[in-house]
């Protein structure tokens, strides 16, 4: 699959295609393998985290619910609350802590310590947690 614009004159036939900073020893195309991290002892990993869908203020930041079930709380077990006062400021502040969309979003872990590097497999084991399902594609930085 012949590609145009910054991937120009390079033939490149993979579905991970990423453009990456420019390192001097490599030219357009060259396939960058583990080997580049052999004398590295930390390294910074860089994923999609898991994507939760809709979730409410509970789940999503942790509040606490009303906090009771009786008194005349019956369906308020899990409700935000509050968000603001009445006729001033008469708005809801930018900010606010509601229920919305959770997950899916790129973080960035860092100092993770490289155990072991196997080129003949080109293969990098790091001690810690990355973000993402299993299968996912990560960006792994010096």
């Amino acid at each position: 699959m012949r590609m145009g614009g910054q991937m120009g004159g390079a033939s490149v036939t993979t579905q991970n295609l990423n453009v990456l900073k420019v390192i001097p020893e490599h030219n357009l195309g060259d396939v960058i393998t583990v080997e580049l991290f052999n004398d590295t002892e930390f390294v910074d990993v860089v994923g999609t985290s898991k994507g939760k869908g809709f979730q409410g203020v509970v789940k999503r930041h942790g509040f606490g619910g009303v906090g009771q079930s009786t008194h005349g709380q019956d369906d308020r077990l899990r409700k935000p609350g509050s968000i603001g006062a009445c006729s001033y400021p008469a708005k809801v502040f930018k900010g606010m802590r509601m229920g919305g969309q959770m997950g899916g979003d790129r973080v960035t872990t860092q100092n993770l310590r490289v155990l072991k590097v196997i080129p003949e497999h080109n293969l990098i084991l790091v001690k810690g947690s990355c973000a993402g399902c299993n299968g996912s594609t990560v960006l792994i930085e010096k």
